[in-house]
């Protein structure tokens, strides 16, 4: 009998995630939250059909396992990359280095043919909204992890 695996079992492992469905993008949307980027890093390449950000993402599989081993809580660089994209447009984003933002959820909303549309929401009212023909994504850690400069969970107030 095999378990499932469980949130934690990420451990030290770099993160390498697909998500085919908006299940597996609900996944992934959890793992890339309070995730921030400078609005330098992210780039379209329409001729490849590829939106891709560079994030520092928060190692949210790790945090309770850091908190109950007196260790510090860890970010790490990932790569947040969409196939399949016809078009791209945002709302409230600047595109430049100085700009940091704040990633808050990944969310799709499927058409009919397999189609749909993939909403970025960014802290502060901004957006990014990729047209796709099917949904690919793939999420994967490309450095080692390092202590989050807060030292803290990010936190959410309602």
């Amino acid at each position: 009998m095999t378990e499932d695996a469980k949130f934690e079992d990420g451990g030290e492992e770099p993160l390498r995630l697909k998500a085919m469905d908006g299940d597996d993008l609900k996944v992934m949307s959890a793992l890339v939250q309070d995730a921030v980027f400078p609005g330098s890093e992210m780039q379209w390449d329409k001729a490849q059909r590829r939106f891709g950000l560079l994030l520092n993402r928060f190692r949210w599989e790790d945090a309770e396992n850091a908190k109950t081993r007196g260790r510090a809580v860890e970010r790490v660089q990932s790569v947040l990359a969409f196939e399949d994209v016809a078009r791209v447009q945002t709302q409230g984003v600047l595109r430049d280095a100085d700009t940091i933002l704040s990633l808050l959820s990944v969310e799709f909303e499927p058409a009919d043919d397999g189609a749909g549309r993939v909403i970025l929401t960014l802290a502060g009212d901004g957006a990014i909204a990729l047209d796709v023909e099917t949904l690919e994504a793939v999420l994967r850690d490309v450095t080692r992890p390092y202590i989050a400069p807060s030292r803290t969970v990010p936190e959410h107030r309602d």
